[in-house]
Order: structure tokens, then C-alpha cells, then sequence
């Protein structure tokens, strides 16, 4: 298990390595109210929503895993990686998806007044979520939404995003740039954005309506990459075939070490 590290100066992290991707273990609530606390202060922080493919990238990109196990939060996103902490021993464990995460927390957000921004995705997908969540949440302090260009940014065009973040008053910063793009931006912008950032992956398209999203029973059922592989075969089969394979096979290799290691401690 890594080292605990500490939320300001009283909570020890707990968790463990999946692959080679911390991931802490704790419930909807206690991810809920780290969030809202860490927003309450401005605190600088980043969370990462990892999923089998986050997992198995952090096999494959250095960069990415220091970014993702440098997170202050990582959640079990995707059925397979909650499995596999309950499978390690930490019992009950649920999927804490990208989503779902963002709904709970604008809910509680639009309740205590505190601050949202959007960053990523494109600018006619931002604008029908704008539109989408003024509906659902009509007291909301939205912030801000930006898409930035399909291109790294200058060092300018980056001061001013980060300038324009931080004005808002921000207290959370929703971060919709894909895995690993997304987990690389946060931590390259801890101690410059005053705000905590989530990386949600596809929830700006899903809250949006752009993509239709899988219905209840298949979530609930550890079946949305399922469905979202019947949607979109032609772009997600390789993807899924290749990284559900690998997760599989290193998961497996994992856990047999972690017998073998307590039968013989």
C-alpha cells in the first residue's frame, strides 16, 4: 500500500494500487466531502476518475501515472477497478464514475453557492450543458466555460485561461480533455489554478445530450463500456479488446502476488 498522504493536516489516505494506479478506497460521501471542503478554501487540487483504461495507461506513460498517483483523489470509474479494491480487501467498495460524480456535486454546489467552471470539450457541447444544467440546477454559479484548441497552447493563452479561472472564483474546475490528456493538465496546474480540478472524461457530453449515455440497468450492472462498445464499435472495439485484455491478465498477475506475499508473511 503507498504511503498515506494527508488532507491538510488530518486525514490519512487509504487505498491501494491497482496495477500501478493508486486508488483510494472510500465512499460516495467521503468523496463528495472532500470535494466540497477542499472547494470551500480554493484549495488547489486535483482528482482523477480512473477507469480500466486510466489503469492500464499508467503501465504504459510514466508521465501519466506520477500524475495520476500524485493526485490528491483517485476514484474507482468502471466496474472492473471498484472489483478489483474489493478483490484487495477493501470490502463494499462502489464505482465512483466521472458522471455521476459531477451531478452529486453541482447539486451540492448550486446548495452552498459555491462556484463551477468548465473546461474542455468543444464550444457548441458547452453551450447546450450551459443550457442543460441552468435547467436542472437554476441557482448554480456557473463561472465560466471554455473550450481550449485542438493544439498545446502558448504560454500566453495558458497564463490567461488560468487568470480567467482563478477571477471566476472558482471553487471546483470541471476538466473535459480525455484520458491522459486531462490527468497530465491538472498536474501541471496544482499551485496555479486555485481551485480543485476533476478530470470527467466524457460527462460533458453525456450532461450535454450529445452522447447518450447508458440506461440504469447497464450502469447499475457494471455494463455501460458494454454499451457504449455497441454504440460505437467501429471506435471503441480495439480500445476495449486491447485494454480489457491487458487489465485482465495484469490484474490477475497482481493478485496472485498478493496471495502469495501474505501466505508467506
Amino acid at each position: 500500500m503507498r504511503l498515506p498522504q494527508s488532507e491538510g493536516s488530518t486525514m490519512l489516505r487509504k487505498g491501494q494500487p491497482v496495477l500501478e494506479a493508486f486508488i483510494d478506497a472510500l465512499t460516495w460521501d467521503e468523496a463528495l466531502s472532500r470535494i466540497v471542503n477542499w472547494g470551500a478554501a480554493r484549495e488547489s487540487r486535483y482528482v482523477c476518475i480512473c477507469n480500466v483504461h486510466s489503469v492500464v495507461t499508467t503501465t504504459q506513460d510514466i508521465e501519466f501515472k506520477i500524475a495520476v498517483n500524485n493526485a490528491d483523489m483517485a476514484t474507482a470509474d468502471g466496474a472492473p477497478v471498484a472489483w478489483a479494491l474489493r478483490k484487495l480487501g477493501h470490502q463494499g467498495q462502489e464505482r465512483i464514475n466521472g458522471p455521476d460524480l459531477m451531478i452529486k456535486y453541482l447539486a451540492e454546489a448550486e446548495r452552498r453557492g459555491q462556484v463551477v467552471f468548465f473546461y474542455g470539450s468543444t464550444e457548441s457541447t458547452l453551450g447546450q450543458l450551459e443550457k442543460t444544467l441552468r435547467q436542472q440546477f437554476p441557482k448554480l454559479r456557473i463561472g465560466g466555460m471554455h473550450a481550449p484548441p485542438f493544439r498545446p497552447l502558448t504560454k500566453e493563452e495558458d497564463d490567461q485561461i488560468v487568470r480567467r479561472i482563478n477571477d471566476s472564483g472558482a471553487s471546483v474546475v470541471f476538466v473535459g480533455l480525455g484520458c491522459p490528456k486531462q490527468e497530465k493538465w491538472m498536474a501541471e496546474h496544482r499551485d496555479r489554478i486555485h481551485a480543485v480540478m476533476i478530470g470527467v472524461g466524457a460527462a460533458f457530453d453525456y450532461h450535454s445530450g450529445v452522447v447518450k449515455r447508458a440506461p440504469l440497468w447497464w450502469q447499475r450492472h457494471g455494463l455501460e463500456w458494454l454499451y457504449r462498445l455497441a454504440s460505437e464499435p467501429r471506435r471503441l472495439f480495439k480500445r476495449y479488446a486491447v485494454t480489457n485484455t491487458l487489465f485482465v491478465l495484469a490484474f490477475t498477475r497482481q493478485l496472485l502476488n498478493t496471495k502469495l506475499q501474505f501466505n508467506n508473511a
